[in-house]
């Protein structure tokens, strides 16, 4: 099980993550917390102690399907900590056998086992996975929780077409997995103290589509209060796609859509599949969707990966619209973005070697030039780097970078690009791919993945950095370069590398990835 794997489908393409039991260093179940519903036991492991497997809202199942969470049901006894199901999802490295199982709405707390005088500040990791795949389960927070001196909670929220789908006149399309994240922050709110935890020191954090979705928390009117900074790696409001630029055949899109259009998706779809669903005669369509066997849904769950916009208080506006107007929480940010970001999508188009083509099939025949001009294919090493480093600007760092501009207009932003060429899950070549700062975070799937002297000293600071951020809105700290937030018109953010790379040191985004030539040309 100790594989990494990229994948490479279609939308928000993530770089799938290790699955496997928790690693050495576990002892039997130790303290026992008092929750709003029931009692909750932990197992240690290494320094912090982990409760696996709460449910912080109802299992939305038949009729809850499509609904906003409900309330979780209290329990009698002590839940043991085991992590909780999955959220429906296709097999991947995450879930190697998939998941039908609707009842998945759970979340996994860590905190340090030494004691504290006072509340801890506590950070809510939100999963990647393109909004069609992943799990809170995969992050195991020990090391990040003990080093940190934070209380960690990881969330599992409904995927694909069980978190996303629309259907006229159906409330929240489009956004059931947003609401699922809020219910969980308002399960911190309410049980944050128990775990030693403060509820008014709160960061919501997440990578690739987690990014996205703290964007679209940032945003949302129904999050207000929840949390108090945001950390937003690879996913930001910007965030969008040209046409083939991930792989051929795309169409040009952003994670954000219209409600109105989820939903006349949905009923489209809903009328092509009537039979498959099992339908019943005089039977209404959400009835029968409701009605219909999960492992039905999950067969069609990439049909809906894009939050609605529009239809419901959760998102009003498009995100980005609402971060470029202003219109987001004044809480302090770390947004950033990884050097090669784009590279783990670079085996959808095969053996590249007529670089110019992929070009034109992006940009068009009378802007192509342009990008050739400015991306010679003589500078890079390969066709497949020159279109690595055209993608990661054009779709990952510029987007961020216009984000961060946006968001820096009113609150501290800390930007960074992780750039370990060489990190232990990265597969040969690739770089500093999307995904590859996670194992300097977590222990993905409780597994130590082997790292140089070098490397874990840049995780330790990179721990130290997020947790100081999480605990006072300012990541500085001794024994690591100093961090200032960015300005308005350049962004200027830390590289984060290994000393026998690079090592730490300052950058300008905004001219290393060509920004300003992206932007100029529209």
């Amino acid at each position: 099980m100790k594989k990494i794997l990229v994948g490479l489908v279609a939308g928000l393409a993530p770089v799938g993550l290790l699955v496997g039991l928790a690693g050495p260093g576990e002892a039997a179940q130790q303290n026992v917390v008092r929750t709003d519903n029931g009692q909750v036991a932990s197992r240690t492991v290494g320094d912090a102690q982990v409760y696996d497997g709460i449910p912080y809202a109802a299992p939305p199942v038949g009729a809850l399907r499509w609904k906003a969470p409900q309330p979780a049901k209290p329990w009698s006894g002590v839940r043991g900590s085991k992590l909780g199901n999955v959220c429906p999802q296709q097999a991947n490295s995450e879930a190697p056998d998939g998941s039908s199982t609707e009842d998945c709405l759970y979340l996994n707390v860590t905190t340090p086992t030494k004691p504290s005088t006072k509340p801890r500040a506590v950070v809510v990791w939100i999963p990647g996975g393109g909004f069609f795949s992943g799990a809170g389960n995969s992050y195991e927070a020990s090391k990040f929780a003990a080093r940190g001196d934070v209380v960690v909670v990881t969330v599992n929220y409904r995927l694909g077409i069980f978190g996303f789908f629309g259907y006229p006149g159906l409330p929240g399309s489009g956004t059931y997995g947003l609401q699922d994240q809020q219910a969980a922050l308002r399960w911190v709110q309410r049980n944050a103290r128990a775990f030693g935890g403060d509820p008014h020191n709160v960061t919501v954090a997440g990578e690739s589509a987690g990014g996205m979705s703290v964007c679209a928390q940032l945003t949302s009117p129904t999050a207000t209060g929840l949390f108090s900074k945001a950390i937003m790696q690879s996913g930001s409001c910007a965030f969008n796609w040209a046409a083939n630029s991930q792989y051929p055949g795309q169409a040009a899109d952003s994670p954000w859509i219209p409600a109105s259009t989820v939903q006349a998706n949905g009923k489209e779809w809903a009328a092509d599949n009537k039979a498959k669903l099992g339908c019943k005669p005089g039977q209404s369509m959400l009835d029968c969707l409701r009605a219909a066997k999960s492992d039905v849904l999950v067969d069609e769950t990439l049909q809906f990966t894009q939050i609605g916009y529009g239809g419901t208080a959760v998102v009003p506006l498009s995100p980005a619209r609402a971060l470029k107007a202003g219109l987001f929480h004044r809480v302090p940010i770390i947004s950033g973005n990884n050097h090669d970001e784009a590279n783990g999508w670079l085996a959808a188009f095969g053996d590249i070697k007529d670089y110019p083509q992929l070009v034109k099939n992006m940009v068009g025949a009378e802007k192509a030039p342009q990008v050739l001009r400015h991306y010679p294919q003589s500078k890079y090493e390969s066709p497949a780097a020159a279109w690595g480093a055209v993608t990661t600007d054009r779709i990952w760092s510029c987007t961020q970078v216009a984000s961060d501009q946006q968001a820096a207009a009113k609150v501290p932003v800390y930007a960074y690009e992780f750039a370990d060429k060489h990190s232990p899950i990265a597969p040969p070549g690739l770089g500093a791919a999307h995904a590859m700062e996670l194992p300097y975070l977590f222990r993905l799937g409780g597994y130590d993945f082997p790292m140089s002297e070098t490397q874990q000293t840049l995780s330790n600071q990179m721990i130290d950095y997020w947790t100081a951020f999480a605990r006072t809105g300012n990541p500085n700290g001794p024994d690591r370069p100093h961090w200032s937030p960015n300005g308005v018109r350049a962004v200027n953010g830390l590289s984060l590398a290994p000393t026998d790379q690079t090592g730490i040191k300052q950058v300008n985004l905004s001219a290393e990835h060509q920004c300003g030539f992206w932007s100029g040309l529209g």
